[in-house]
């Protein structure tokens, strides 16, 4: 399979807007949406990444799966990614995550994931970000705080 990134086109947030309905995916996730059948909000909100963050469309073999973003200020850059449930545990989330860093030289690189969500965590790690603690966020997908594992990609 051949995963690539590209820059985001419009129909790709129809198919991003239907990767945010699946309740396990946001459960799991944690920091999606809150209310993510307001495609209006959902419509604003990817406006606002695109017009100022790196966001790009993540590909297998030609098909939309899902997205990944930089975003932040330098020297606190971020990632963030989202997959879509279908398509978990074949690799794509590693081969994005692998080629956004590749294409966002700067480092650190900071990235969360839910303490709960091991996947996301392992997907991290074997990309060269490492645990350097722990932080409690709000989850809007789950409605509560939630434990937070914080990594840094430094090389």
């Amino acid at each position: 399979m051949q995963v690539t990134l590209r820059e985001v086109q419009p129909g790709d947030l129809d198919h991003y807007f239907v990767h945010f309905q699946d309740p396990e995916a946001r459960r799991m996730a944690a920091f999606g949406p809150k209310d993510p059948v307001d495609r209006a909000r959902f419509d604003a909100h990817w406006a606002g990444i695109i017009a100022s963050d790196v966001a790009r469309t993540v590909l297998a073999d030609g098909e939309v799966v899902g997205h990944a973003v930089v975003y932040g200020e330098p020297g606190e850059l971020q990632v963030t990614y989202w997959i879509d449930l279908t398509h978990w545990g074949r690799g794509i989330a590693t081969a994005a995550l692998r080629a956004m860093t590749a294409l966002v030289p700067e480092r650190p690189l900071g990235a969360r994931a839910a303490a709960d969500n091991a996947g996301s965590i392992r997907v991290l790690e074997k990309c060269g970000f490492a645990v350097v603690g722990t932080d409690r966020g709000f989850a809007g997908a789950r409605g509560a705080e939630v434990d937070e594992v914080v990594l840094t990609l430094t090389g």
